[in-house]
């Protein structure tokens, strides 16, 4: 009788165990996987030049991962000519994409011969997790902005660009891209702006050519972004704080007697 309770008792702890198994395991569970950056637009623009040909290029990449940024991205822009032949390439290392957001990019290079087709690829992201959620990276406002087109063809830009935080922006990035009536990306520029202090936006001014003369640029999208290949830049800026959306003190007086206690007491009467 003792020896069949004993064989009863050990199978029923047998059972017990292998049902907590699996719901008692200490191993961690896989990561949830994360989205590849997604190339959104990309265009070029070639012309005649003194070297030879200059190749002119924009692009925007996205990021849809509202945790993480986007850092060590480096994109590869590769022309060929009308035989196939390669006769430019270039990488080029860009900013890091800020988790939720875009990054608009730039860049040119020289070629002895002119390509027929240009294409922009990219390597692989490496992500990191951010030091904030994603309201809290901020735009940096663009203001007193200017698109004028030059006798040669070029477009000259110009505005101001501000921060939001408290801290100095030691360096931004300032992209411009031109778009046609229907929204098409039809070429872009940048340049930098250097130490921007909260309430003294500095001006910038940029210059974009190598656009076709039959070429009718109807929206300029202006944009900044922390410099760099990691989002340490913008998170030192995050993590010290936004400045206040209202400054400027009131002006009426306050009120002799607070209305709300004078509306709670007469409730209660």
């Amino acid at each position: 009788m003792i020896l069949h309770s004993r064989t009863v008792s050990l199978l029923a702890l047998g059972a017990l165990g292998a049902i907590c198994l699996p719901g008692c395991s200490s191993e961690d569970k896989p990561e949830q996987a994360l989205k590849p950056l997604a190339l959104k637009e990309q265009v070029s623009n070639i012309v005649k030049s003194a070297d030879g040909y200059a190749v002119n290029w924009a692009g925007v990449l996205s990021n849809a991962n509202p945790w993480h940024f986007g850092e060590h991205v480096v994109a590869t822009v590769v022309g060929h000519d009308a035989r196939g032949t390669e006769v430019v390439r270039m990488d080029q290392p860009l900013d890091a994409v800020p988790p939720g957001g875009s990054l608009a990019f730039t860049g040119q290079a020289t070629s002895a011969e002119k390509p027929a087709k240009v294409t922009i690829q990219y390597r692989p992201a490496k992500w990191r997790p951010a030091a904030r959620i994603a309201s809290a990276f901020q735009r940096f406002p663009i203001s007193r902005t200017q698109t004028l087109r030059q006798k040669d063809g070029t477009y000259l830009i110009t505005g101001y660009v501000g921060n939001p935080y408290q801290l100095p922006a030691s360096s931004l990035v300032v992209n411009a891209l031109l778009r046609d009536k229907a929204g098409k990306l039809l070429a872009g520029g940048s340049t930098f702006v250097d130490d921007v202090k909260a309430g003294s936006p500095p001006r910038f001014i940029l210059t974009i050519g190598g656009l076709p003369a039959s070429t009718k640029v109807a929206k300029t999208e202006i944009s900044a972004r922390t410099w760099g290949s990691t989002g340490r830049p913008y998170e030192d800026l995050a993590l010290g704080g936004a400045m206040p959306v209202h400054t400027v003190k009131p002006t009426t007086e306050p009120f002799a007697v607070d209305r709300s206690t004078e509306v709670v007491t007469q409730h209660k009467e």
